[in-house]
């Protein structure tokens, strides 16, 4: 029998010629056409969805660390960040999060820049426990939790001390009292809000296409949780006259030049929720279903309570938020001799 003799590795090839590298260089190229060609339009779109969040979460980091990184920064820190943010700050579904390391590895290699298979692996170890939690699996299944003014009332009572503790009550208050989305809290100008003799005239920005809108928020009846006492305080301890209404804190206490982002309006919203241990997970949307529910349980008009958030006459989320505060105006139920 023939000894089995181990085989020899290749001899390492030469350096290729400048002809051999154009025709390799101009398959490379080619194959990448191909591969975008055949790629579905959907997978296309959620790509470019993942790349702006991608982009969005520098933006986030480059508000708190003072310094922007650049995008094709591939870490293992960079990437394990990017689940956490998603997680916390987006409250992402796992299997949506996973779906947009694909996305963004994808476009930072068709972009010609390395990904590590170190660095994948991690953030999937970081998303690993995550898939564990139903409750987490669960999110996106349903409308976002409306805030009540109980709830509000909590939040105010354990928001942080000095002129963080006055911004972020007077931006969820503000968020409520408008009706607001997170991008149209962050556009807020100080020049758009004029205080009244009956509370708060608020002009709120066109943002991503929808039409601009002027709204009243009046006085509240607990000094805790009044958006028109929460602005003047906020405005007045920060000496803010004229620019964005809702600016960075840094950790020294030391004013931003810039507005928050809309991320950063939802996280702080959130963060207070969870500072006040609600049973419930809030998000920016969270006061605009707030608004609407409680405003409507206090009988105020569809009209009213539409020109304030302003959704769409036949917006189906606005009708959802309807019923859901009617359910138990004269339940169907009630009454019945039972």
């Amino acid at each position: 029998m023939t000894d089995l003799v181990p085989r020899q590795p290749d001899a390492t090839p030469a350096a290729y010629d400048a002809a051999t590298l154009a025709v390799l260089h101009a398959m490379e190229e080619a194959a990448e056409k191909h591969l975008d060609a055949i790629r579905p339009h959907n997978t296309k779109r959620s790509y470019a969805n993942d790349w702006k969040l991608w982009e969005e979460f520098h933006d986030w980091l480059a508000e708190r660390t003072g310094q922007p990184l650049p995008l094709a920064a591939v870490t293992k820190g960079t990437f394990v960040g990017f689940v956490v943010w998603l997680d916390t700050i987006k409250a992402a579904a796992p299997n949506s999060i996973d779906r947009r390391i694909t996305g963004v590895t994808v476009t930072l290699r068709g972009r010609g820049i390395e990904v590590p298979k170190a660095v994948t692996v991690a953030a999937r170890q970081a998303l690993k426990p995550l898939k564990a939690d139903p409750e987490r699996m669960a999110r996106g299944r349903g409308p976002a939790a409306a805030a009540t003014p109980d709830q509000l009332r909590k939040m105010s009572a354990a928001a942080a001390a000095g002129l963080t503790g006055l911004r972020d009550r007077a931006l969820w208050l503000m968020a409520f009292g408008i009706a607001g989305r997170s991008a149209e809290v962050a556009a807020l100008t100080v020049d758009g809000i004029t205080l009244v003799s009956q509370g708060l005239d608020v002009h709120v920005p066109a943002v991503k296409g929808r039409p601009p809108r002027n709204v009243v928020v009046a006085y509240g009846t607990n000094p805790d949780t009044c958006p028109v006492r929460a602005w003047s305080t906020w405005r007045a301890a920060a000496g803010i006259t004229g620019g964005p209404a809702f600016l960075p804190i840094d950790v020294w206490g030391n004013l931003g030049g810039r507005a928050l982002s809309p991320e950063a309006v939802r996280e702080i919203i959130a963060r207070n929720a969870e500072r006040a241990g609600l049973a419930v997970r809030l998000t920016g949307h969270s006061m605009r279903a707030g608004f609407i529910t409680t405003s409507r349980r206090a009988g105020k008009r569809e009209e009213k309570i539409r020109a304030q958030s302003g959704h769409a006459a036949n917006s189906p989320a606005f009708w959802g938020y309807i019923r859901e505060a009617d359910k138990w105006t004269d339940a169907a139920s009630e009454d019945i001799g039972l």
